[in-house]
């Protein structure tokens, strides 16, 4: 498996239902290194599953839709956006957060995350039909 293609079934996951998702894709030495509005966290392997152990409570369904999806060799960089329907409202679905992220494969697995977000805005519709082309 490429590392693009690595990423991709990642994406494409069901991160809200599956509890095998760090496991199968996430390197035991991985690190997380994330820019979001809340501030700076760097995350490790047992972050990461806590992550995902909180997010399987929280959501419904998650999905990404790209715009860029691009690799250079072990490195794959995306820039998507996170849509979710929450646990609540498992029949409304709406955009979480917008992402740019850079990650580094190594033995086939998720080794290293650089990535930025901030909070979707449905109201900005500038921002949002940047995040609609598609570059793929």
């Amino acid at each position: 498996m490429t590392a693009k293609e690595l990423v991709k079934a990642f994406y494409e996951s069901d991160l809200a239902n599956d509890a095998t998702i760090v496991p199968r894709f996430f390197h035991k030495d991985c690190k997380m290194h994330w820019n979001s509005s809340h501030g700076f966290r760097l995350l490790n392997y047992n972050d990461i599953e806590d992550f995902f152990e909180n997010t399987r409570k929280s959501y419904h369904n998650i999905r990404f839709e790209f715009t860029h999806l691009i690799e250079a060799d072990a490195l794959v960089t995306s820039r998507h956006t996170l849509f979710a329907n929450t646990i609540e409202d498992p029949n409304f679905e709406q955009p979480l957060a917008h992402y740019s992220t850079i990650w580094e494969v190594k033995d086939n697995k998720l080794y290293r995350g650089y990535e930025i977000s901030q909070q979707a805005n449905e109201t900005d519709l500038e921002c949002m039909n940047s995040y609609a082309e598609r570059k793929i």
